[in-house]
């Protein structure tokens, strides 16, 4: 069966704007171009559509969706079992908070008493499984899973205090890092400071602190363009920029 771009945009609930902009960039290019100058898109182009749009429900930027759409080596079916286990994850998440809005619900009725520990368990899990999705086999890879299971379980004791503490320091890394990128010097102070308020934030979550983790850390922000994106998102060259601070830092500058 072949659609316009109108009939597909109804089918799959999206604005022909849309579908206008996928062809554009060359997401989803249509089938043929009719001789009144409609796009037509046919039964492949709407297996595209229906991947292309998993993986936005996940979150994934569009120049990648293009990038795995495009491999070669591109297996449809698989992509399709990989989606179902992150929508069956995602939903293990939402009934972690579900339960955990119920239970305050009871709280508040008088029908239960629930810690303060409790009240914030389905946020760190939550924390803790939306990073094993984005950045789990790297760090897994990288340090092994009996230290990443540690660390998992030393979020998981966290303190309502301590949780905050952890969010203000991410927080501060962020602000003297973005002070310290305007002085151009890795070396400096402000960069210095930079350097050592991501240590401490990294002390809530590493189970034994080490220079050389610290520095193979700083390492992977620059290797792995995910880590790299999320530092260079406001000024492109941030990422390295922690990375020579934190060598410094801790005296991994050979």
């Amino acid at each position: 069966m072949e659609y316009t771009v109108q009939k597909l945009g109804q089918l799959a609930g999206i604005s022909t704007r849309t579908l206008r902009y996928y062809d554009e960039i060359g997401l989803l290019k249509p089938a043929r171009i009719s001789s009144s100058g409609y796009r037509i898109y046919g039964q492949s182009e709407v297996n595209q559509l229906q991947q292309i749009l998993f993986y936005r429900e996940l979150g994934v930027p569009l120049d990648q969706i293009k990038d795995i759409l495009t491999d070669p080596a591109f297996d449809g079916a698989k992509a399709l079992i990989e989606h179902r286990e992150q929508l069956l994850e995602r939903r293990k998440q939402l009934d972690q908070l579900i339960a955990n809005v119920e239970k305050t619900i009871a709280l508040a009725e008088g029908r239960t008493v629930m810690s303060d520990q409790e009240k914030f368990e389905g946020f760190k899990q939550q924390k803790i499984e939306e990073n094993e999705q984005k950045y789990g086999k790297e760090i897994r890879d990288k340090y092994g899973d009996e230290q990443v299971e540690a660390s998992n379980q030393k979020v998981k004791n966290m303190t309502q205090a301590q949780y905050d503490e952890v969010t203000r320091l991410a927080e501060q890394v962020q602000e003297a890092l973005a002070v310290a990128f305007t002085t151009g010097d890795p070396a400096g102070p402000q960069a210095q400071k930079a350097a050592d308020l991501h240590k401490q934030w990294l002390t809530y979550y590493w189970s034994e602190y080490s220079k050389e983790a610290h520095a193979g850390l700083a390492q992977m922000y620059v290797d792995d363009e995910r880590f790299r994106a999320y530092y260079d998102a406001k000024q492109p060259g941030t990422a390295e920029f922690l990375r020579d601070a934190i060598r410094i830092y801790t005296g991994a500058t050979s």
